[in-house]
């Protein structure tokens, strides 16, 4: 399993083959498109992130200090984001988790063309991530 620093230098590297911005947003959209579909069941209020203008759920399990989750939005760009989550977090250690940034948002120039709306609800998103790698490490997963 490839290591988030890793997973963030391939993402990093297929943004910077795009010309330009509209290229990179229609790629984010083809992500969110092609994220595993979740549940119907998982879409409960439960896994709803709070802070996020977009519907966007969460179902993350812990299992030996690492999460795995399926996730989805109602939005086509919030879920593109969704999907960098991801690809990023998915089945990594909770303690890694954790420990990363979003510095890769910034690389690839998202902070500067997405909504401040939306900048926030990636930042809740990610701050949801984090309390779940809390819970998965402290065991009450």
């Amino acid at each position: 399993m490839p290591t988030i620093q890793e997973i963030q230098k391939n993402l990093s590297d297929d943004f910077a083959l795009l010309d330009n911005w509209e290229e990179k947003y229609e790629f984010l959209i083809e992500m969110g498109m092609d994220l595993p579909p979740m549940k119907p069941e998982s879409k409960i209020e439960q896994n709803l992130v709070k802070g996020c203008q977009s519907s966007v759920w969460f179902d993350i399990n812990c299992a030996d200090g690492v999460i795995s989750f399926e996730a989805d939005s109602d939005s086509l760009v919030v879920k593109g984001m969704v999907a960098v989550l991801y690809k990023l977090f998915n089945h990594q250690p909770a303690k890694d988790v954790l420990e990363a940034d979003l510095s890769l948002f910034e690389e690839l120039g998202l902070w500067r063309h997405i909504s401040s709306q939306r900048s926030n609800g990636l930042t809740a998103m990610m701050a949801h991530l984090k309390a779940e790698a809390t819970r998965c490490l402290s065991g009450q997963n």
